[in-house]
């Protein structure tokens, strides 16, 4: 039994990850609700887009509150915008998940789960697969012409002199 991870996860976390997903569930169902008696009325056909918003919002929470549920370490950042959507739920009246959304912000600010946070996203860092390489200098040699100020510099072809053959009359 693998117990170290959980031993591991602190329970703030755990009730972070347990109120988001009950408040996901919460808000699915009433934006189902919400959206159904929209449709009920025309000016709330016109009104629908806003009573989808806690649906789209229930989606996120249960998708976050599963990544933190996990068996499996997965990186995953503590999600103040999911909290303060939650608090924003206020305004369609579901007072739970305000509630949710505050506890969660204050949950968010405890050490240990800010520690817990950095430890499960903070990756090894991984050992070079092939070595470091070769700067370019290192690998031109030095006797080429052109590599360096130590190079000997080519000599041109001397230019043989020939004797100028003056014509004298005779």
């Amino acid at each position: 039994m693998n117990t170290t991870y959980e031993e591991q996860k602190p329970g703030l976390v755990t009730a972070i990850a347990l109120m988001t997903l009950i408040s996901g569930i919460i808000n699915l169902f009433w934006g189902f609700v919400a959206s159904a008696s929209a449709l009920g009325t025309i000016i709330g056909v016109f009104c629908l887009p806003l009573t989808i918003l806690p649906t789209i919002l229930g989606v996120f929470e249960i998708i976050y509150a599963a990544k933190l549920l996990s068996a499996q370490p997965q990186p995953v950042q503590p999600s103040t915008s999911i909290a303060v959507f939650q608090i924003l739920t206020a305004f369609m009246g579901n007072i739970f998940s305000m509630i949710v959304g505050i506890l969660n912000l204050v949950f968010y600010n405890d050490l240990t789960v800010r520690k817990y946070f950095a430890r499960i996203n903070s990756a090894p860092v991984p050992a070079p697969a092939f070595p470091p390489p070769v700067p370019q200098s290192a690998t031109i040699p030095s006797t080429l012409p052109g590599a360096g100020s130590e190079a000997p510099e080519t000599a041109e072809p001397e230019k043989v002199k020939h004797p100028r053959k003056t014509s004298k009359p005779g």
